[in-house]
């Protein structure tokens, strides 16, 4: 390895980002075309990406709308491509689900409904139950983000409310031939979870949402309660009547970035380890599991040798308390700076592989054994903006943000922990 440690981790980055493109991921799943006609359809961060891809290699003909988040269009010619809010919905998100509806429902058995669904399309397709008004979605949506719950228990509660997630709209898609394209950003891959499942029946119950919505002792809109104790609530189950066919394929994951990012480390000379590709847990909490194994390893008694590299994947969670600015990946670069206490050779980057941790324009952080030091010559207390859920502002002040702007895909975390 040539670069220095923090162009070698951006640089990995970027290979993983670019391994989970819907134009290198998507070609090989595409299905034959139908006697009828094709209506393609979509929601999430990488959905104009993938329709911009799959025009590219469908002859045929086609109707198509997806929605996208704002700033992550692309130029489609037969697709038509919407913009909406994320990770709280809008008018816009909400008035491109009415369409999306209003599409399929005109399609027949001779015709093919193919779906591109990614992360991000829990809230970019949102249509509420009757008697829940967008305003109290998005009330509900900033407390579910605030909770610290995990994105399967958010998105359990989020299909319970809707009226296209929990595969609602898979059933007005009936009786045409359905086929799910998904880049999965959420940890187990489960296409029930990708977007909130609106295109795959439901096993869980309105029960479970209820649940979790105790569990996690979050405020709802009484409208929100009303609507989860009633029979509305209740999701598309498998085996219920009026299911199209249905044929899902998970073309990208976590384990598609994380791999090509093993295979150019091992070619650089670097001895790389996959820890896992779905880890899960409070931010705080895997940075300083993290930190324990770059130490060990770094000591010479741990589960490799260095020099070495470490890689994980997954979506940590964040139990807001403070008022600053930061997503799970600043919050985890954060505090693992913090574990590691300028332990020498240790360098890190945590990003979201859609290039935007939380809300801002950032996709993470790089920490370095001098970060500490260099935010403290500066007057910074590194400790009190992690209290302050303010690691965003933090890794801006010493110049170590991670800013990759949109890259249209979007397979969860990636985490990079270089030990010399």
């Amino acid at each position: 390895m040539t670069a220095t440690p923090k162009d070698f981790l951006n640089e990995l980055f970027q290979v993983a980002i670019n391994a989970a493109q819907a134009q290198r991921a998507m070609p090989a799943y595409l299905p034959s075309p139908p006697s009828g006609k094709t209506y393609v359809i979509g929601a999430g961060k990488a959905a104009a990406a993938m329709a911009q891809t799959f025009e590219q290699h469908w002859q045929g003909p086609l109707h198509g709308l997806v929605v996208t988040r704002y700033g992550h269009a692309v130029p489609c010619d037969r697709i038509e491509v919407i913009e909406a809010s994320h990770p709280v919905p809008d008018t816009a998100a909400q008035d491109a689900a009415q369409r999306v509806l209003a599409l399929v429902q005109q399609a027949t058995e001779d015709d093919l409904v193919v779906t591109l669904i990614s992360g991000g399309g829990s809230s970019l397709l949102t249509l509420p139950l009757p008697g829940i008004a967008l305003t109290d979605k998005q009330q509900l949506s900033r407390e579910l983000l605030r909770s610290g719950a995990t994105i399967q228990e958010i998105n359990c509660v989020r299909r319970h409310l809707s009226a296209i997630k929990g595969g609602r709209l898979a059933q007005a898609c009936y009786p045409a031939r359905v086929i799910n394209l998904m880049i999965s950003d959420v940890p187990g891959d489960d296409p029930t979870d990708i977007a909130s499942g609106p295109t795959v029946p439901d096993p869980t119950e309105s029960e479970d949402a209820r649940a979790m919505r105790d569990r996690y002792r979050i405020t709802v809109p009484d409208a929100v309660t009303q609507c989860l104790n009633s029979a509305a609530a209740e999701s598309v189950k498998p085996g219920a009547a009026e299911l199209p066919r249905i044929d899902t394929h998970i073309i990208a994951t976590a384990s598609t970035a994380l791999q090509a990012a093993q295979q150019h480390a091992e070619a650089a000379g670097i001895p790389t380890l996959i820890l896992g590709e779905h880890i899960e847990g409070e931010a705080r909490d895997v940075a300083k599991v993290l930190a324990g194994i770059s130490q060990q390893i770094q000591h010479g008694n741990g589960i490799a040798h260095a020099p070495c590299l470490l890689l994980s994947g997954g979506e940590t969670t964040v139990s807001v308390r403070g008022n600053g600015r930061g997503g799970r990946n600043v919050e985890l670069s954060l505090a693992l700076a913090l574990a590691l206490r300028g332990t020498p050779g240790i360098h890190a980057l945590a990003g979201d592989t859609d290039g935007i941790d939380g809300i801002d324009d950032n996709a993470g952080a790089y920490i370095s054994p001098d970060t500490l030091q260099r935010a403290e010559q500066q007057g910074l207390h590194p400790q009190a903006y992690l209290d302050n859920n303010d690691a965003h502002s933090f890794f801006s002040a010493i110049g170590d943000s991670v800013v990759t702007g949109p890259t249209l895909t979007n397979v969860n975390d990636f985490r990079a922990i270089l030990i010399q």
